[in-house]
């Protein structure tokens, strides 16, 4: 699998990378286990954790996966704090921000993360504040690097700009798909003006674009899930769907799966370092992976940019 820089550094990443949203909740340790030997067998690296995923659980399968399955050098991990929400944002204070660290440390059994990505913005908090705290997780080796996430272009800007030294984020983290393509107004430009790499989410519109609920709601699936229906309601709609069956006709005439086509369209992206592809189960993931042997033809291309960007 092709490594990519990210951004202005010389951090390399697998433009595939495993997402964990679902590990220790809907995943089991055993095919968590599955999934990462995927990702490393396909040449993969990149595997992204979070506080928020099932309360830290996730971290903590992984923790238990490392040495077991990997090795610490073998992978690169992308660990994004959650801290409180308020009625003005998230609770980027210095305090907040390093104890979440410090609390992701401990349930990974690591010393450092490669790359530590921040949640969006505050009004209440001075940016320097949020910035010093990139800059301390940096300085004190508990953070290779530091990144940011689901902001918009001129947050982007002021943070990247904001003179944190070794902690100034050299990658933001953001949804990007076919059916969600709103970060190519002002956020793309403003990352590739800055240097930064983009890491994208949810690059099958939230499960949608495997075409999965075309003719309904599976009940395995994440629509029929208490805890993540909600999640997807929002691309459940007609929009959506004319982009849909475009990658269906994609996929039918290359003689491919849909989800194989619409994240093929996003890893080739302008600025984009890496693709986040969560599973349930580890054959889900390796549909997922096998989309690393197409390449979709240039008509194929501008079709599907026609139709998603007239879409939405």
């Amino acid at each position: 699998m092709e490594q990519r820089y990210v951004g202005h550094t010389g951090l390399r990443v697998s433009r595939l990378g495993l997402g964990t949203m679902t590990w220790g909740r809907d995943t089991d340790e055993h095919e968590a286990a599955e999934q990462l030997r995927d990702l490393l067998d396909a040449g993969g690296s990149l595997v992204d954790v979070g506080t928020s995923y099932g309360e830290g659980t996730c971290e903590e399968v992984l923790g238990k996966l490392m040495g077991a399955v990997a090795s610490r050098d073998e992978i690169v991990i992308c660990a994004k704090a959650a801290v409180p929400m308020y009625r003005t944002g998230p609770d980027v204070s210095r305090r907040s921000l390093l104890t979440a660290l410090d609390a992701s440390l401990t349930r990974l059994g690591v010393d450092h993360v490669d790359l530590w990505t921040v949640p969006g913005w505050s009004s209440r908090v001075p940016l320097a504040e949020t910035l010093s705290a990139l800059a301390v997780a940096v300085d004190t080796g508990r953070a290779r690097y530091a990144g940011i996430a689901n902001v918009d272009g001129w947050q982007a800007a002021l943070a990247a700009s904001g003179g944190a030294g070794a902690g100034t984020p050299i990658a933001v983290q953001a949804e990007y798909s076919l059916v969600q393509r709103t970060i190519e107004r002002e956020l793309m430009p403003a990352a590739a003006h800055l240097g930064l790499g983009v890491i994208a989410w949810s690059p099958l519109g939230r499960g949608v674009l495997t075409g999965k609920y075309r003719n309904g709601t599976p009940a395995d699936s994440r629509a029929a899930s208490p805890h993540l229906a909600a999640f997807v309601a929002p691309y459940l709609d007609r929009v959506s769907r004319r982009i849909v069956d475009a990658v269906l006709t994609a996929a039918d005439g290359l003689g491919c799966a849909p989800l194989e086509v619409a994240l093929a369209w996003i890893r080739d992206r302008p600025g984009v370092s890496s693709v986040l592809v969560g599973a349930r189960t580890a054959a889900q993931f390796r549909g997922s992976l096998a989309s690393e042997d197409i390449e979709l033809p240039p008509e194929i291309l501008t079709a599907l940019d026609e139709v998603s960007l007239a879409a939405t």
